[in-house]
């Protein structure tokens, strides 16, 4: 076989490995994406649950790489401290070690019948889970149909003499091969895949034990490049958690190196006394290096925040997840728990307003991370909507007098209004993302009639909001007097632009989606107005006699 038909049955495999992993990462994040995200959220409470939580998802998604970019964003979206997010990283790290296994063992001899059963869940059943199941099972046997390709690739290597020459100098010297492991890892953007190409390198006998160790201790440090980039234009919160995943791979290599020949000892006895070729003795030492670091640098945890702090200075900004002020305790009690529920809406109004903010400076700062917030709040608010919903009806079932069950209604109104303020804010962020994408820019006198006309919706809604937290009869009248400038800002706005398309001023593609924030932010004040009108209402109800309410 000459070196071209090599290379070529090389990187053909390890395009359909590095494929598999990712489509059936994919797979996995379709058949229980939101069960992944929940898993990572809740593990915020426990340091021991955050390590075994990022490890779990790793293992289910096969790639570290994944579940450090998932980990990364959670962080950069607010909804994770860095703090919390350390042991994630760590467990992520644990994860990788149950693909090692398995590559170690010959699954790879029934590749093709594992993407035959893949075929049939895809092809022949219409349930999307079904399908979606197919898609998992046959990435999987693509990464074993990758690893087979690669190794009738690689192993016609082992007579080629400039190869073992270069494999000899890497196992003389430890460093460079940490440096070939690094520097390959980088470069597929996966540790997964690195490791599995050396234990496929070691199989074909182009690589001894002694040189694959430092490869496969560059291979962890080369895989936080993967956070390295998913942190850059992130906050301050995703790059310190980046910094530490790099200083906790970083340190666990330098410590390795220093006890190699006891590391390699303790692999060959692990050998000898549980079983297993040169890949299973690689997959050995990859599951003793990131347990052993998880033991030795757990502890360290808290110096390492407070380094990375000292490090990248800037505010923490987190986004608190879930019900802050709900009580089941209290729904005995009406009273408190309608008050705990309207301060419960407040903070949903307030993730929306902010969204107003995040959705329109995307399009007017260009800035895409201000369409992530957008997201991560909007999956906030609906969360919030169902819970606050559900306590409100649990409520409502008690026996309330008027004015009572008047609050606990108007709550039901207001939880709708902002809910429907932040698919408004969606909208907006899809416009914002579509004049990103297609280049389209406003005028001068149209981004400034957009830029006021957001202002006083921003405020007509957080008037709207205090006068719901203080049921405030004068914030609530200045809500339906700034209502009343969106309409007239909406109609003049309308009015300019088909002026400056007459004139030739703006395009057809820029005044689709200048009407259509105008329309968005339009139906913000009219709920920002509803909820304004409910408040005089509950108010006029509260003091007049006829009604039932207080005198």
């Amino acid at each position: 076989m000459d070196v071209q038909a090599m290379l070529f049955l090389f990187l053909g495999g390890l395009g359909v490995f590095l494929f598999g992993i990712k489509y059936m990462s994919d797979g996995l994040q379709k058949t229980a994406g939101e069960k992944l995200r929940k898993i990572l959220e809740a593990a915020t409470n426990s340091s021991v649950r955050g390590i075994f939580a990022g490890m779990l998802v790793t293992m289910l998604l096969q790639t570290s790489t994944g579940s450090t970019v998932m980990i990364i964003g959670l962080v950069n979206a607010g909804l994770l401290s860095f703090r919390r997010a350390i042991p994630m990283l760590l467990g992520a790290n644990l994860g990788t070690t149950a693909t090692a296994f398995m590559i170690s063992f010959k699954i790879g001899d029934y590749a093709l019948p594992i993407l035959f059963a893949g075929m049939i869940l895809i092809f022949f059943f219409n349930k999307k889970r079904i399908n979606n199941i197919g898609q998992v099972i046959f990435g999987f046997g693509m990464i074993f149909l990758g690893l087979n390709t690669m190794s009738e690739g690689l192993y016609p290597f082992r007579d080629v003499p400039a190869f073992v020459d270069m494999m000899a100098t890497l196992g003389q010297n430890p460093l460079l091969g940490v440096l070939a492991g690094t520097g390959f890892t980088m470069l597929i953007q996966s540790s997964t895949g690195a490791i599995g190409v050396l234990q496929t390198m070691a199989v074909d006998g182009l690589v001894t034990l002694e040189q694959a160790l430092p490869i496969l201790f560059g291979d962890n440090i080369g895989t936080t490049i993967t956070a390295v980039l998913a942190s850059i234009g992130a906050t301050v919160a995703a790059k310190r958690a980046a910094m530490i995943h790099v200083i906790f791979n970083v340190t666990g290599t330098i410590m390795f190196l220093i006890i190699l020949p006891i590391v390699q000892a303790v692999v060959v006895w692990m050998s000898a006394n549980f079983g297993g070729d040169i890949a299973r003795e690689i997959a050995y030492a990859h599951g003793l290096f990131n347990s052993v670091n998880v033991l030795l640098q757990f502890p360290l945890i808290g110096l390492y925040a407070i380094l990375a702090t000292k490090v990248i200075r800037g505010e923490d900004d987190i986004i608190q997840h879930g019900p802050q002020y709900l009580n089941p305790a209290l729904i005995q009690q009406p009273t408190f728990a309608l008050e705990k529920a309207r301060q419960e809406v407040v903070h949903m109004g307030t993730l929306a307003k902010e969204n107003v903010v995040h959705s329109t400076n995307m399009l007017l700062k260009n800035d895409a991370k201000e369409g992530e917030r957008t997201i991560r709040k909007e999956e906030i608010i609906n969360d919030l909507n169902h819970e606050i919903v559900d306590y409100l009806t649990k409520i409502g079932v008690r026996s309330l007098n008027q004015q009572q069950s008047s609050m606990n209604s108007l709550l039901m109104h207001n939880v709708t209004d902002i809910e429907r303020v932040g698919d408004h804010c969606e909208n907006l962020m899809e416009l914002s993302e579509y004049s990103i994408a297609h280049k389209i820019n406003f005028s001068e006198e149209g981004t400034k009639e957009l830029e006021h006309m957001i202002s006083v919706t921003s405020e007509a809604f957080g008037q709207a909001l205090e006068a719901l937290e203080k049921q405030d009869l004068e914030a609530a009248m200045k809500v339906l007097e700034l209502e009343g400038q969106i309409d007239y800002l909406e109609k003049e706005g309308r009015k300019s632009h088909v002026q400056r398309m007459n004139a030739g001023i703006c395009s057809g593609a820029s005044g689709m989606v200048f009407l259509d924030m105008l329309s968005n932010l339009e139906r913000i004040g009219d709920h920002a107005s509803n909820i304004a009108e409910g408040v005089i209402q509950m108010n006029r109800e509260e003091y007049d006699p006829a009604s039932g309410g207080m005198e």
